[in-house]
């Protein structure tokens, strides 16, 4: 039997939405908006690092990053994030979200900075001091997915804290999109100021000595939007749920509420205290009880974002094989530095505008109608069917008349992730665990996630390589072909389908409903009728 909800936690989820709601929006969707540009920007530069630090006289193509390198300068954020997730999550539940909030958001800041600062007297160690860097902009960006969804999901009301928990994830289409409009405007800018011919027309003057300075500005522009919003993150109240629940300070909780939602609250100290006492409400993370009420939950999380992630961040590899197909980049040899930044950022904005943009917002409007499990099932049932409709008659793509409907097809596998499991995986976890475990849950799926991006983005880049070893990229070994690698990516996006089903759907209910956090001591043993169906 569910206990009387504690006023200050009713008023949360009852409110209609306000002003506020939409500021707690901006403030932590501006985290995400600067985590995407920093993550996705290096995509636009590494061709240029290739031609600026790897160039060889003689050679009939530019220089490009070796393999090791490439994807050295590529993962290592990837790496970072995984351990920043898993970081930070602990630290919010043990200091507080508001405390760490700061924190990872200076890290941000300095981190982007340095990495446009990257030094060293040899190609090598100039990537080294870049890695080093992107490892700590990485750690900082790990730690903004669990505060943030949580933060956001408890400051939320019932009836659209789906929407608003999604918005705040959907700012990564903005900043992707601001990453390519950056390097299009520096691009542009530059190569007005210094012309210079194709590569193959002069392959040292192709590359002009200030290209240096354009992947410098474009890695550094990530540190503006995370430093405007450092002011309005200290300002805001530590969420009452953190306060309340987990510090114990009914006080304030209502206080700091009562100032937000502008109608007065009591503080209900004895409530607090009373929950406090509840053995039932004391398990920790490696405990039997949080096995019995919530393994299968952690379990459906982490496996779905996992799955997603390897799908998602492998299908990049094959955008340079479309951008080409269309004409939308020549072959590097014809270009000089300059116009190939221009002519990837302007692709990359494209895509991001036509398919990634809408599909989080497809979310955001949708999710507290039809549900999260509803468009996560759907999301991950339609990855499977475009990845095996790519993949089975894969030959068939490949001759030019074709090659619209590959794009096409291309274009809606990305905005099925996004309307569908990837905007969905980060939204549940911060939604169905205890206060006290809820961002280290949620860092804890977000982390597994990562690991899948790394998998996907790298692992599937050697996997996918021709199976004819005078057709492979250079500097890889033989894989197993395209063809396969969709023919596996298929398969996952499947298996993430199943794993859906582990997954509870939360629409409409509060946070204490979907923990169980509100279970009278002593009544009936908690339910699982909040699963979607049977396991």
């Amino acid at each position: 039997m569910a206990k009387e909800q504690l006023e200050v936690l009713n008023a949360l989820d009852v409110a209609k939405t306000q002003w506020y709601h939409f500021t707690a929006i901006v403030i932590a969707g501006m985290g995400f908006f600067t985590d995407a540009y920093d993550l996705f920007c290096i995509s636009l530069v590494t061709k240029l690092l290739g031609r600026i630090y790897y160039h060889h006289d003689g050679d009939a193509k530019p220089g490009t990053l070796p393999p090791n390198i490439s994807a050295a300068v590529n993962g290592v954020a990837f790496c970072g994030t995984l351990a920043g997730q898993l970081f930070f999550g602990w630290l919010g539940d043990k200091m507080g979200r508001k405390r760490v909030y700061g924190m990872t958001l200076m890290l941000m800041v300095l981190a982007s900075v340095a990495s446009g600062l990257s030094f060293g007297k040899s190609p090598e160690s100039v990537m080294a001091t870049l890695c080093f860097f992107r490892f700590w902009l990485g750690f900082g960006i790990g730690g903004d997915y669990p505060l943030s969804a949580t933060i956001m999901s408890e400051y939320a009301n019932k009836k659209t804290r789906g929407a608003f928990i999604a918005a705040v994830f959907a700012m990564q289409g903005f900043g992707i999109l601001t990453g390519g409009v950056v390097a299009i405007i520096v691009s542009l800018a530059f190569k007005s100021r210094y012309p210079a011919p194709a590569y193959e027309v002069s392959p040292l003057g192709s590359t002009v000595p200030a290209a240096d300075y354009v992947w410098r500005i474009i890695l550094m522009f990530g540190a503006v939007p995370a430093a405007m919003t450092y002011y309005w993150r200290m300002k805001m109240p530590e969420t009452a749920r953190y306060t309340a629940l987990v510090a114990k300070n009914a006080k304030q909780a209502a206080a700091d509420m009562s100032k937000v939602l502008e109608v007065e609250i009591q503080a209900e100290q004895e409530k607090v205290e009373k929950i406090s006492q509840d053995q039932r409400n004391s398990f920790g993370l490696f405990s039997k009880e949080f096995l019995r009420r919530h393994g299968l939950h952690l379990l459906g999380t982490t496996s779905t974002w996992f799955l997603l992630d390897i799908a998602f961040y492998s299908q990049n590899l094959f955008q340079k094989d479309i951008f080409s197909a269309i004409g939308w980049i020549p072959s590097a040899k014809t270009m000089n530095a300059l116009e190939e930044v221009f002519r990837i950022a302007r692709a990359q904005t494209l895509i991001a505008l036509c398919s990634t943009v809408p599909g989080y917002w497809f979310t955001v409007a949708l999710i507290d109608k039809i549900g999260r499990f509803a468009i996560q099932l759907m999301g991950f049932f339609f990855m499977t069917v475009f990845m095996f409709a790519l993949a089975i008659p894969y030959k068939h793509w490949t001759h030019p008349d074709n090659r619209i409907g590959f794009v096409i097809m291309y274009s809606l596998t990305f905005f099925f992730a996004n309307f569908g499991p990837n905007a969905t995986t980060f939204v549940v976890p911060a939604e169905i665990f205890p206060a006290r475990l809820r961002s280290t849950c949620h860092g804890i799926s977000a982390a597994s996630g990562k690991a899948g991006a790394i998998i996907g983005a790298f692992g599937f880049l050697y996997l996918s390589q021709s199976r004819d070893p005078t057709k492979t990229d250079k500097g890889y070994p033989p894989g197993i072909g395209v063809r396969n690698a969709l023919i596996i990516l298929g398969g996952i996006c499947f298996l993430g389908m199943l794993c859906t089903f582990l997954v509870p759907e939360s629409n409409g209910k509060s946070l204490e409903e979907m923990s169980q956090e509100n279970e009278e001591e002593g009544g009936a043993a908690p339910s699982y009728d909040s699963r979607t169906v049977p396991v």
